[in-house]
């Protein structure tokens, strides 16, 4: 899960001196909500959303005419209203360190750099929605099931030769430790789609043995 194989990588930017019309509107063609603003050096100055540009917009109850109206508009510029020295994250970082920071911060995207601290791509929460729908599998249906283990070595191990004992094709595992008391953890394994009454048998077999808190089919196609 590197930034790189997941970020966006066509990234439309703008210079410090666009301004907030021509920001905006490059934001409404393209149907994005931030730009990266970067200087003639290539270096990353800012990051403009559009929730800057609602803030910086004359209220509908300005007495400005249509001319003042513009006129003030094209005077504002994207330097005036952008967040200066944005947040920025590698290319070789991981998506859950991305995650983790855009939560923490309570920022939805950050500009990615290289090495050479040049522009290579952007990450969003779309970009991290993603990510996450791919490593739960669900987009390959099947049943997701969800048991509480205790946090020793081998248990995991058990519980998925029991499954494997059943012919059942894995397609993901995660592990948690939140929300769940010390010496235990959330472990959720995907498997594959199988005869109704060999999934009963699994389920069956797992519940008498495990500690089994849930058991879904959603698939959502």
């Amino acid at each position: 899960m590197i930034i790189k194989d997941w970020m966006t990588k066509d990234v439309i930017t703008v210079d410090p001196e666009t301004s907030m019309m021509r920001a905006a509107k490059l934001m409404k063609e393209k149907g994005i909500r931030r730009l990266p603003v970067v200087d003639d050096k290539g270096k990353v100055v800012g990051m403009l959303s559009d929730r800057d540009v609602k803030e910086a917009s004359p209220s509908k109850a300005t007495t400005l005419d249509v001319h003042e109206l513009y006129y003030l508009l094209s005077e504002i510029k994207v330097k005036n209203i952008m967040t200066p020295s944005p947040i920025t994250i590698r290319e070789s970082d991981t998506v859950v360190k991305c995650a983790a920071i855009m939560h923490d911060k309570k920022i939805s995207g950050l500009p990615v750099l290289n090495d050479k601290d040049e522009l290579v791509g952007i990450m969003t929460q779309n970009e991290v929605y993603s990510v996450l729908l791919s490593i739960t599998g669900i987009y390959h249906g099947g049943v997701q099931i969800g048991l509480k283990l205790t946090d020793e070595r081998g248990s995991l191990k058990e519980v998925l030769d029991c499954i494997r004992g059943h012919k059942a094709r894995i397609s993901s595992i995660l592990t948690s430790y939140d929300k769940v008391e010390k010496g235990y953890r959330q472990v959720f394994i995907r498997i594959m789609d199988m005869d109704k009454s060999a999934l009963n048998e699994l389920q069956k077999d797992l519940t008498e043995k495990y500690n089994l808190t849930f058991w879904v089919r959603d698939n959502i196609n």
